[in-house]
């Protein structure tokens, strides 16, 4: 192996595949093999039984749909908002000025705290879930958005105002094509972190989804149940990040030339 040398995109699904099927091996030799107890972790079959009961007798499907619908609902008006204030960070000191210290702050601030207050305040309806999550992704979204404009090339800027640019001009065909690139995959990143505040949106107050699934699973010490849901919430992340960066290489086929 070489230092930064790419491989083939085979070679890649290939070693993804073989860590998979190593981890499964090792998790079904520890538990088929008696190496730890099933009342706490539930081996490979039972897991997989377990999870067709959920999907054909207990309408988990639905659960599925519900979660998938509040981390799209909550990340994108998420990022309808923090998109155009992470441009204006970046590309306005006086804006970032006015904005960076309280966005710095509130990003450390996790969502789960907000579970409370977000239930007197909303109820325990779509919207309190919804919040949750807009919550936890606003302000990373436009933090890390903001320091990608900031630090746009600066021969770009001076180039446009050469040629006869408006400020305004400079901000919408230099800086936001610049850097959109940049803006679709912090959109990738930040959306996997959603996944982990819809879980704990549900694990309160929720009368469906994944993270409900979940918390009644353990009440019953259904292990096999609790890592299915796990396994499902993985799946759609992986498929959600593979269609994002299939998107964004279909967009942005430039950047890569």
């Amino acid at each position: 192996m070489q230092p930064l040398k790419p491989i083939s995109a085979t070679t890649r699904l290939l070693l993804g595949l073989l860590f998979f099927a190593l981890f499964f091996a090792g998790w079904a030799y520890a538990t088929l093999g008696g190496f730890v107890s099933r009342t706490f972790l539930a081996d490979p079959l039972t897991m997989l039984a377990d999870g067709y009961d959920l999907m054909v007798n207990q309408g988990f499907g639905y659960d599925i749909g519900m979660t998938v619908w509040r981390v799209v609902g909550g990340f994108a008006i998420a990022s309808l908002v923090a998109v155009p204030l992470g441009i204006a960070m970046g590309a306005y000191k006086p804006i970032e000025a006015l904005l960076e210290p309280f966005v710095s702050f509130a990003r450390y601030l996790p969502a789960s705290a907000f579970v409370p207050l977000l239930i007197l305040w909303a109820g325990i309806g779509e919207t309190q879930k919804l919040l949750v999550i807009f919550i936890g992704a606003v302000f990373q979204i436009i933090l890390m958005i903001a320091v990608g404009v900031a630090n746009t090339r600066r021969d770009l800027v001076e180039a446009a105002y050469t040629l006869g640019s408006s400020h305004s001009g400079v901000v919408r065909r230099v800086l936001i094509p610049a850097n959109a690139p940049d803006i679709a995959e912090v959109l990738r990143l930040v959306l996997g972190w959603a996944w982990t505040y819809v879980i704990v949106a549900e694990l309160i107050g929720a009368s469906s989804g994944i993270g409900y699934m979940i918390i009644n699973s353990q009440a019953l010490l259904a292990t096999g149940q609790i890592i299915f849901g796990i396994i499902v919430i993985g799946l759609i992340g992986l498929i959600s990040d593979f269609a994002f960066k299939s998107l964004n290489r279909r967009l942005f086929a430039w950047r890569l030339a």
